[in-house]
């Protein structure tokens, strides 16, 4: 074979090379188009009697000189890397995404703009108690310029025989004191058929962790005008989170706060694990602000400072605690409310850091 030979066989090698790439393209533009439409179905994406079916039709139309599982290892690569383009399609399509939406959402509450750069806090009992009780925390939260009061009114329990909360009579305590001190009211919801409801007496709507995946709550909340702070599950990763949000959102609710709030792991020194990285990860994927509760993630009153720093730092919009009067009477979570004097301590701390680092 002569140069001039093998210089035009390179020359039709590069050819087909361009033309196999002009029609793997074509092919991906197509499955993108395929993925679309499945999605909207509500179809599952990968669909293995569908490819097998392709790959009996390529190796019963092979001549060679591949043999056939080569062809079949070969066309399963390309359905792969196309399965995986769809994938990605999926993710961007998401409304809670950045890619969606590049800006972050800001949320305006009361007149505090969660998201817009600076630190809030998100701080109250763990439970409504009684109006004395919240009241005190009220006026501390107040004289340190925080506007966001949180308090259990409905509360989900591990066992039937704890302390459930108080129900609507928490919820109009809450109001009666957030009203009295120009607060905006941050309370749980569990059931859908008291949202209509407890939109009259909370500013936001928080769906707790057990709840997180409580689809009908979900889209119930999404289906009202008010802020929802999401707190991710026990055990949810990431895109569990994400999606739990993207329900709220696809209904046309997207005034959605993120709450990392610790997961499960069999770490036993606290009380559940703080999935800092969590944070960043959340920030780049979603344009939703983005909070950390640092005291159902530790359970721990002498970790709270340290975790709050370490939120702040990795750029979280906000930090949620809990305080009570009296942690030693509470009827819910005693070990890890801070009292008044701590609460001060920890808000002290935490402006010097602020401070520090701005």
């Amino acid at each position: 074979m002569s140069h001039n030979d093998l210089e035009q066989l390179r020359t039709q090698l590069d050819n087909i090379n361009l033309q196999l790439l002009e029609l793997i393209n074509k092919r991906a533009e197509t499955v993108q188009q395929i993925g679309q439409i499945k999605y909207k179905q509500g179809m599952k994406v990968f669909d293995p009697i569908r490819e097998r079916e392709m790959l009996n039709q390529l190796v019963e139309h092979n001549n060679g000189p591949f043999d056939n599982k080569t062809i079949e290892h070969l066309f399963k690569e390309i359905f792969k890397a196309c399965l995986e383009l769809q994938e990605v399609d999926h993710r961007k399509a998401l409304l809670v995404s950045r890619k969606k939406k590049p800006e972050d959402t800001i949320i305006d509450i009361k007149g505090e703009k969660i998201g817009n750069g600076k630190t809030h806090f998100v701080m109250g009992p763990c439970a409504v108690e009684s109006y004395e009780q919240v009241a005190e925390v009220a006026k501390a939260v107040k004289q340190k310029g925080i506007k966001l009061l949180r308090g259990g009114a409905f509360k989900p329990r591990t066992s039937p025989y704890d302390f459930q909360g108080l129900g609507l009579e928490g919820l109009q305590i809450l109001r009666q004191i957030a009203d009295e001190y120009d607060l905006a009211v941050v309370s749980e919801i569990v059931n859908p058929a008291h949202i209509e409801n407890a939109i009259e007496y909370v500013d936001v709507i928080q769906i707790g962790a057990r709840n997180m995946q409580n689809f009908e709550l979900l889209k119930a909340a999404g289906d009202v005008d008010k802020p929802v702070l999401l707190k991710r599950g026990l055990s949810a990763t990431i895109s569990e989170f994400i999606n739990a949000a993207e329900y709220i959102f696809s209904r046309g609710n997207g005034n959605i706060i993120l709450c990392e709030r610790g997961i499960r792991t069999y770490e036993k020194a606290t009380r559940n694990t703080l999935d800092i990285s969590a944070v960043p990860i959340l920030k780049q994927e979603t344009h939703l602000p983005v909070m950390v509760d640092v005291t159902h993630s530790t359970g721990r009153r002498d970790l709270l400072v340290p975790m709050a720093k370490a939120a702040l730092a990795v750029g979280a919009d906000g930090v949620m605690a809990e305080v009570h009067p009296d942690p030693a009477v509470a009827l819910s979570d005693s070990a890890q409310q801070m009292d008044i004097q701590t609460f001060n301590d920890f808000m002290d701390e935490l402006d010097r850091y602020v401070i520090s680092h701005s």
